[in-house]
């Protein structure tokens, strides 16, 4: 993460559950024998590939799930099965550093988890999992500096919203060739819509996924894209959801449609979403679910360069508003008492020269009412309006805010205000609303410029918009992080030219974004 991208960095395609904490073992990799004893696995186990996540200065995530029939619960026999991995310092394996057994268990999808500690900081690792005989493809991953370190750049890539059915993940493959050291991916890695004859590709399944199985078979279908699957195994990603890995708009215990999703209904959806979505996540023993909630929100540290802030802008908040007046009540929160008091300690006490938050829906105000008087989303930000204004207040006395954000479908680069009210107010920081990877397809740009721009006299703190598929690109250096909007000309082709749409640059010191 510091210094030039070296070519040995480059991305490395050779072919090739619940472990709650585990740590390194000493159990070396089984000879033949001793994994033919094991008992014969089904061919292709490994089908849903490798990742990383969540880097440390000292360890990292592995992560994996046996599926040899993906989109049928899995096709794994109904017992525990050991599966070792080995972490290495090159793509070869000469180097091992790291070896040791884990246990795919049924009761979570026969996933995998390997939190692996006692690495070496800023260093690129390789690894690799074998079960029954069967080899995974190798996966490349990175620590984070060293907890004093406070030079060097960091790279940020921004992803969400990857809807199936309205394309091909084809973001993933220039993400690749941009190396990130990161991937921050901030909700709906999987739509829960059902399955449209339309659709450029077709949702699995007959309707929306309510059980545990249904919920496991989408996850499977969204990991078969083969550009999603060769950037989990390219680099670590830093995850959290939104609203679609459970159902549309929901807000803690409460669904889009009550009427239709009784309560006792609804959790028993909420357990097993959030089940499945551990299971192929690569994340730590914090967020196992007990039932219907799952603690997703944490902290990471880049050195000090940069401090991450993922949130849960979902699981803790009121149910939205349906009325301006109601989008301005100072009862509602967006993130609950224990969440905002986190949140609002970490910043205040950050020793990072850059404070990130990563956050699930816009935070900027986005005014739909051309002219004068005001129209709100309800379920961003701006549905919350107190608890929004009161941390952006706390944002005056905060190092470098940057908030990082998806949900929207569009770019939206903005500055952060004290207070939108008054289009004088200070600028308190910047937000990158990153557009999606595929949801909403190839977009019409006529009519979205036609939508769009007549508001933007509105919302005179908009730097950038723009409805192209893609995702944002950060090169964090203590003085400024230079961001760049990668853009494909197409995500209904399995194959898509790349391009940079625009660059831009927050400087150190200097609150708000512009155009670089």
């Amino acid at each position: 993460m510091t210094g030039a991208v070296p070519p040995d960095r480059r991305r490395v395609l050779t072919a090739g559950a619940a472990v709650l904490g585990a740590a390194a073992s000493t159990q070396l990799w089984l000879p033949a024998a001793a994994r033919a004893a094991e008992g014969p696995l089904p061919d292709g186990v490994f089908s849903l590939g490798v990742a990383s996540g969540d880097p440390l200065p000292d360890g990292i995530v592995l992560w994996t799930r046996l599926a040899p029939d993906p989109l049928n619960g899995g096709g794994m026999p109904d017992r525990p099965v050991p599966v070792e991995w080995q972490l290495a310092t090159d793509a070869r394996f000469r180097r091992v550093v790291r070896r040791g057994t884990a246990l795919a268990r049924p009761a979570y999808g026969h996933s995998v988890h390997v939190d692996v500690r006692g690495l070496r900081p800023d260093t690129a690792y390789w690894f690799r999992f074998r079960a029954g005989g069967q080899l995974s493809r190798t996966g490349r991953t990175r620590t984070a500096p060293a907890p004093h370190s406070s030079g060097g750049r960091l790279r940020v890539a921004l992803a969400s919203c990857q809807n199936w059915q309205h394309g091909y993940f084809t973001p993933y493959a220039d993400m690749l060739d941009q190396d990130p050291d990161v991937v921050v991916f901030v909700g709906d890695y999987i739509y829960e819509s059902v399955p449209s004859a339309t659709g450029v590709r077709r949702h699995e399944g007959a309707g929306e996924p309510y059980s545990l199985t249904q919920y496991r078979n989408r996850y499977a279908q969204y990991r078969s894209d083969p550009d999603l699957a060769a950037m989990h195994a390219n680099a670590p990603f830093v995850v959290t959801f939104d609203d679609h890995e459970v159902d549309n708009d929901f807000a803690g215990e409460v669904p889009q449609d009550p009427a239709k999703q009784p309560h006792d209904a609804f959790t028993a959806r909420l357990t097993a979403a959030y089940q499945a979505y551990y299971e192929h996540m690569p994340v730590r023993a914090t967020a196992v679910p007990n039932g219907p909630h799952i603690r997703m929100y944490r902290r990471l540290e880049f050195g000090r360069l940069a401090r991450l802030n993922v949130l849960d802008t979902r699981q803790y908040r009121s149910d939205q508003a349906t009325s301006q007046e109601g989008a301005q009540d100072p009862s509602l929160t967006m993130l609950g008492a224990a969440q905002k008091r986190w949140l609002v300690d970490g910043l205040r006490h950050s020793p990072a020269r850059w404070n990130l938050i990563a956050s699930q829906i816009m935070m900027a105000e986005t005014d739909l009412q051309v002219g004068p008087g005001k129209l709100w989303f309800y379920d961003a930000w701006d549905g919350y309006q107190a608890e929004r204004n009161a941390l952006l207040q706390e944002f005056r006395r905060v190092r470098n805010p940057v908030v990082l954000t998806g949900d929207r479908h569009l770019t939206m680069v903005s500055d952060l205000k004290a207070d939108f009210a008054d289009p004088r107010s200070a600028v308190v920081g910047a937000e990158f609303v990153g557009t999606s990877i595929s949801s909403n397809g190839d977009q019409d740009q006529a009519a979205f410029r036609a939508q769009w721009d007549p508001r933007r006299a509105d919302n005179p703190h908009w730097k950038l918009l723009d409805a192209h598929r893609g995702y944002h690109l950060f090169d964090i250096r203590r003085d400024r992080i230079d961001a760049r909007v990668r853009i494909v000309d197409t995500v209904v082709e399995p194959r898509a030219t790349a391009r940079t749409l625009a660059a831009l640059r927050v400087e150190a010191g200097r609150p708000g974004v512009h155009l670089a």
